[in-house]
């Protein structure tokens, strides 16, 4: 029995000769030094507003959601927080998940259909490309940031449903989609266009709805949209906004949604004043430019 133990260290050894090797390093608290790494565009994760909500939430429900979302897990300020965000991003409804890698399993698998071809770019996040797998659609995967080649493998394929998937702001080189010429593409031929947004909201767009309404794509209904609010938002979870009809969907049908604890509440009330601030935080906006 202790053949799987060996093997799993061989191949430790073997990612230590090449430079993989990944180690934790925990913080304090009180760490001081000028955080340059993390993901907290706009400092609102200790933002006193934020901190202060998700305290109050935290005596008020306590520490976790006490079930899934459709048992016990989901709150009023769950369904504050989905208000919220879909107002602010322009789309018909939105759904709260744990994480916003589950929201990107989520997304992938509710819009694969039977013959569905997913044409992703060669740059895309380890969530998406992992929904794509676990979808079990056909997938083909663009060069980076290319409508030409997107055209081509959509126009390879006519007649069956597609989807392209794409980040907004891609989060290893931090360079943009061309959002509105892929849009071009998948519009000439009937497909959908999802798009992971999660280094763009509170950054880019008007009043920081991210890289999907800078374009002018904000509640189009062949345009699906993730994130995270773990990032800009400094919290934690992720969200997939779109139609009324996508959302319920996931709702009845969605797994990684349906049969996952929720995201707990003071975290949910922490996301959702720290949304408020980041809708009215041109000036941090500014400040992260500079």
């Amino acid at each position: 029995m202790s053949g799987w133990l060996a093997a799993l260290d061989r191949r430790a050894e073997l990612r230590a000769k090449a430079g993989l090797t990944r180690r934790l390093r925990p913080r304090a608290g009180t760490d001081s030094v000028v955080d340059l790494a993390g993901n907290d565009y706009l400092g609102l994760a200790r933002h006193p507003t934020v901190t202060a909500a998700a305290g109050a939430a935290l005596t008020g429900y306590g520490l976790g959601a006490t079930g899934s979302r459709l048992v016990r897990g989901s709150t009023d300020l769950h369904a504050i927080l989905e208000a919220t965000l879909a107002d602010w991003l322009g789309t018909g409804a939105t759904l709260v998940y744990s994480s916003g890698y589950l929201a990107n399993l989520g997304a992938i698998r509710a819009l694969v259909r039977p013959r569905t071809l997913l044409v992703c770019d060669a740059h895309n996040h380890a969530s998406l490309i992992d929904g794509a797998r676990l979808s079990g659609a056909q997938t083909v995967v663009t060069p980076h940031a290319d409508p030409a080649a997107v055209d081509a493998a959509l126009a390879a394929a006519p007649g069956r449903p597609a989807v392209v998937v794409t980040e907004s702001v891609f989060s290893v080189d931090g360079d943009l989609a061309p959002l509105r010429d892929l849009y071009a593409v998948t519009s000439r031929h009937e497909a959908l266009l999802l798009v992971d947004d999660a280094h763009a909201l509170g950054v880019t767009g008007p009043a920081g709805a991210g890289a999907v309404a800078a374009a002018g794509l904000a509640g189009r209904p062949d345009v699906v949209v993730t994130a995270t609010l773990s990032k800009a938002l400094g919290g934690a979870g992720g969200v997939v906004a779109g139609p009324q009809p996508l959302i319920r969907h996931l709702v009845d049908t969605g797994r990684t949604f349906v049969y996952d604890t929720a995201l707990p509440p003071a975290v949910a009330a922490g996301v959702l004043a720290a949304a408020r601030l980041a809708r009215a935080g041109d000036g941090l906006r500014a400040e992260l430019a500079d």
